[in-house]
């Protein structure tokens, strides 16, 4: 029986494991590094069932992001507007169009447009609009040049780094209060050593102390 098998035959088992557990670690690595926000969410842009160009409505019409995301100020979810908000205009402006037929059934039977989500926050993680808002965070740091864009995408990974790196040094992020929605502003720290002097007193100022701890975000 000896003779059946060769003595190296004897390390198979360790070889084995061995290879398992780099096997392990490769593939660990490769879901840790690869199914995260910034490669399962950035460019993500569903189809809508209406196409709605935030371009249009924005650089040439001219609305202010307030008159559709009434409660982003107010609440820490910024709601999606109603077919109601749609048809104060469109009940006038192409009010025949096929592509508006979703907004004009929604008005019609009082049920909601079936917009699909871009931006979800984890049932896991808390987020409040209002807090960033009236804190001197734009809308395009985390949502990108949305005003630019004719289908909303997912522009960053809105991952807990990316959170975590703002809340470390808000001093670089933040915007003059009256700067907030107008996504073509630039960030007080842009705007030479005034600017970070006056960003770094809106700060102190404001209290603006984003928290650190896991608890700050995972209630």
């Amino acid at each position: 029986m000896s003779k059946l098998f060769p003595k190296s035959a004897n390390k198979l088992p360790l070889q084995i494991i061995v290879y398992l557990v780099v096997l392990a670690g490769i593939a660990t690595a490769g879901v840790t590094y690869y199914m995260t926000p910034k490669y399962t969410r950035v460019g993500y842009a569903p189809v809508q069932p209406v196409p709605f160009s935030h371009a249009k409505h924005v650089q040439e019409v001219g609305l202010d992001c307030r008159y559709c995301h009434s409660n982003v100020e107010k609440s820490g979810h910024s709601n999606v507007p109603s077919s109601q908000t749609c048809m104060n205009c469109h009940s006038i402006i192409k009010a025949n169009s096929p592509l508006l037929a979703p907004v004009r059934e929604s008005y019609a039977n009082n049920t909601p447009v079936p917009w699909v989500w871009i931006h979800q926050t984890p049932d896991y993680a808390y987020f409040n609009h209002a807090a960033h808002v009236n804190r001197g965070v734009s809308c395009v740091e985390c949502h990108g040049k949305v005003n630019e864009m004719d289908t909303v995408t997912h522009t960053q990974p809105l991952s807990m780094a990316f959170c975590i790196e703002c809340h470390r040094n808000p001093e670089a992020r933040i915007r003059d209060p009256k700067d907030i929605f107008n996504l073509d502003s630039k960030r007080l720290a842009e705007q030479g050593a005034a600017g970070e002097k006056t960003a770094a007193k809106f700060v102190h100022d404001w209290k603006v102390k984003p928290p650190q701890s896991c608890s700050g975000c995972h209630r």
